[in-house]
């Protein structure tokens, strides 16, 4: 009889955890290829499992100076992690974009074991209402499932957030200091916005004292420091602290735009697209719930002022302030739960039937959304449907791919690259008319015509989202995105046939 009693407890323990786990694992497994952000922490990952002990030399020759911020401690963790998984890969001699669904697997496993930890304390704290409710909402948003298996600092940085949100509710404020110090140093530098709000309101509330916060601050900083300098100094050779270079050239030198970085957003942006966006029916949830239970104040408050004083940079991204939406969630829960318990009488009633409806709304906006993610790294594909028709039979010369720019930010990683007889180039620089005298074999290409190649097919990716009448009302409008060339010189590849393109 005891394993059948341990059997009907699994799913009133982990019941939570296997709904958000399949739902983030059916985004990893449909959407498996990575953007231009990720793509420090996706080379650091594949030399720390193909590389070892060439790391150093195989990424500073590929990505210089700027690239400290690639290999950390998070990608060796995670790498860890993985590594089972991507030995079996290999044994079994499958594509690497396996071991890239492995590593995304692995951080996915990582962030919802730390969303598990809050959850319970929510629970603790809160009540098993709130608890469903919280489950509810994070599984009916697109972004935190989404992004909890991207391999980004934010992402990195918000399992230890998570983990001093968890201790923050349980009462454990040193702990909830030191997870923010630790992510602060280690991961993520920005994270000082949110550890000083809330640091400082837990000295006016008492909640801590300031010797003994100055205590706890320096030895988490100091362990936090020298175990990251200890990490990437042995990996690069070198003695380096990645986060505090970041600090330093984006901050101190503020030369963030030599990133790349063209576009800006008002100091609203947070408040009128990516919070929305991000949290759909949770968001007015978490005013009202502030206005419900007094006890919600205490925790939304420095959680918000981090998006404010994030708000004053002029670059905004919703992955900066991802970590704010676990906290209101928390918020949204406990308004959800309110009206659901007085739903019986007259005017709480009409909220309850508007919060169902919102609830399927926010559903079908996840949908929608995922759609267009899905159809968002157009590269990816292209460079996957070559690799199965693009080889010529019988042949043991090497097939070489030039790569542009457009294509290597938007789904090309060396996790989707073949090592059987495939070469590829991403120099950047090349002018098209230069590109036949290279000799390239393909080029992924944004534009369907460079002289010395042929267009052979072409892969589309989502351009906008349209509305119209009829069902559904919501259409994915698509357009080229991609064009895969021949060059004219190898006959080989120019006379099979081709799907061509438009």
């Amino acid at each position: 009889m005891a394993p059948s009693r341990r059997s009907s407890n699994f799913m009133p323990i982990y019941g939570y955890d296997v709904l958000l786990g399949s739902i983030a694992a059916v985004y990893v497994f449909m959407a498996p290829f990575t953007k231009v952000e990720e793509s420090f922490n996706i080379q650091a990952l594949h030399d720390i499992l193909y590389h070892r002990h060439h790391i150093e030399n195989d990424i500073l020759i590929k990505f210089g100076f700027l690239a400290t911020v690639g290999i950390n401690l998070g990608a060796l963790l995670v790498s860890i992690l993985a590594s089972p998984m991507v030995v079996a890969i290999n044994l079994l001699h499958l594509s690497k974009i396996y071991s890239l669904i492995a590593v995304r697997l692995a951080l996915g496993f990582f962030i919802l074991a730390t969303l598990r930890f809050l959850r319970v304390q929510i629970r603790n704290k809160f009540g098993l209402q709130v608890e469903a409710f919280f489950m509810i909402l994070v599984a009916i948003q697109f972004h935190m499932l989404f992004y909890c298996t991207r391999p980004l600092p934010n992402i990195l940085a918000l399992g230890l957030v998570n983990l001093s949100y968890g201790y923050w509710l349980k009462g454990s404020f040193y702990a909830t200091l030191r997870c923010l110090i630790f992510a602060t140093i280690v991961f993520r530098c920005d994270m000082l916005l949110l550890l000083c709000p809330l640091g400082l309101e837990l000295l006016l509330t008492k909640s801590i004292s300031l010797w003994e916060a100055i205590k706890c601050c320096a030895g988490a900083a100091l362990f936090s420091i020298g175990l990251t300098i200890i990490v990437d100094s042995i990996m690069w050779q070198k003695l380096v602290w990645p986060e505090f270079e970041v600090f330093w050239f984006n901050s101190v030198l503020n030369r963030s735009s030599e990133w790349g970085v063209s576009f800006t957003h008002p100091f609203y942006w947070y408040f009128t697209s990516a919070l929305p966006r991000s949290l759909l029916v949770a968001y007015p949830l978490f005013m009202l719930g502030v206005i419900l239970d007094r006890r919600i104040a205490f925790y939304v408050l420095p959680v918000l002022s981090f998006v404010v004083l994030y708000s004053k940079l002029p670059h905004k991204e919703l992955r900066f302030i991802i970590s704010s939406v676990p906290i209101f969630n928390l918020s949204a829960a406990v308004a959800a739960s309110r009206i659901y318990n007085n739903r019986k009488k007259s005017f709480w009633n009409l909220l309850y039937v508007v919060l169902l409806g919102s609830l399927v709304i926010s559903l079908g906006c996840t949908a929608v959304t995922f759609m267009a993610s899905y159809e968002n790294y157009p590269s990816g594909y292209a460079l996957k449907s070559l690799h199965r028709v693009g080889h010529t039979e019988n042949t043991t010369s090497e097939s070489w791919v030039h790569i542009d720019t457009f294509s290597a930010m938007n789904g090309i990683s060396r996790f989707c690259q073949s090592d059987n007889q495939w070469r590829y180039s991403k120099e950047e620089g090349i002018p098209l008319e230069e590109l036949w005298h290279r000799n390239f074999t393909y080029l992924l290409n944004e534009h369907s015509s460079v002289k010395g190649f042929k267009c052979l097919f072409q892969v589309d990716g989502f351009s906008r989202i349209r509305l119209w009448v009829g069902f559904p009302p919501i259409s994915m409008v698509k357009e080229p995105k991609v064009y895969i060339l021949g060059n004219i010189k190898n006959t080989d590849i120019i006379q099979r046939s081709w799907p061509g393109c438009s």
